[in-house]
């Protein structure tokens, strides 16, 4: 009788094409977004990494999936907004500071090389890409580990809505952000367009 042949571990193999954060930040460049044009999704890693593409969440999931190989904590910071389109990205820290890596319909959102002193700061330098229209805002911010949201995040097949509830209404910490520097950004825009590059952005 033949022995049954072992699963690979599709996370360990992803793990020693991309040994770094930054590695990673390129390889998810390369998932299409993912609109949920046929209804919300958040996939866990397995399905993001067949299916092929990804909104922020599920990118951080997979980040998370990949990372936690080379040692890092499954953590994700979620950034809330005062318009409800929150940002969740991947978050990690090294002898540098705090750096994350990130998936989004914008370049802005995407991650940022480790050269933060606090997550805080990590976050506000989300504040000018949230942005995107005249009530858009960050509000607040909240760090978890995925390990703690009582779910199969590598490899359930259904979708995982006591993860989303996990992370949309963890207690966030406000940025506590003027409107006038909301509104110095928003007319930024309105004169520039979004912006393509910035400090530490990766």
């Amino acid at each position: 009788m033949k022995a049954r042949a072992k699963k690979t571990n599709p996370f360990k193999r992803l793990a020693k094409k991309y040994k770094t954060p930054r590695e990673v930040q390129e390889f998810i460049k390369t998932f299409k977004y993912n609109w949920e044009k046929t209804g919300e999704t958040v996939q866990s890693a397995h399905r993001t990494l067949r299916s092929k593409k990804m909104h922020c969440l599920e990118g951080a999931i997979l980040v998370a999936a990949i990372l936690e190989e080379h040692g890092y904590p499954p953590l994700v910071l979620s950034i809330e907004s005062r318009d409800n389109l929150c940002h969740a990205i991947f978050v990690f820290k090294t002898k540098t500071g705090w750096g994350s890596v990130g998936k989004s319909r914008l370049i802005g959102m995407h991650g940022r090389a480790p050269k933060f002193k606090s997550l805080r700061a990590l976050a506000m330098s989300y504040f000018e890409p949230f942005v995107h229209r005249e009530s858009a805002k960050a509000t607040g911010y909240s760090l978890l580990n995925l390990n703690e949201s009582g779910t199969d995040w590598k490899g359930s097949k259904r979708n995982l809505w006591k993860l989303e509830a996990f992370v949309v209404y963890s207690k966030h910490t406000p940025l506590n952000t003027s409107d006038r520097l909301q509104q110095k950004y928003y007319q930024r825009l309105l004169k520039h367009g979004h912006k393509t590059k910035g400090k530490h952005w990766w």
